[in-house]
């Protein structure tokens, strides 16, 4: 079965963010990292989704706010 796409939004010295990248790194996830501090459209689309801060994990079509590890392996799954 394919993976899912992965986008992982970040912005500098975000320590969650790390950790989301390394948990991505251990499972052997690939992903897409958009730094928001250097794209202000993706900064607008993780807001509209309700997001206000990094880091934000977009799995497939799900919004996932902030390192939430359960939910994301669960996305990842589905």
């Amino acid at each position: 079965m394919a993976q899912k796409r992965v986008v992982l939004f970040t912005s500098p010295g975000c320590s969650w963010c790390g950790v989301a990248k390394s948990h991505f790194k251990k499972n052997k996830v690939r992903f897409r990292e958009i730094d928001i501090s250097r794209d202000t459209q993706a900064a607008k689309d993780c807001q509209k989704h309700g997001c206000r801060g990094v880091p934000v994990v977009l799995v497939g079509s799900e919004w996932i706010c902030g390192f939430d590890k359960n939910r994301i392996d669960r996305a990842l799954k589905s």
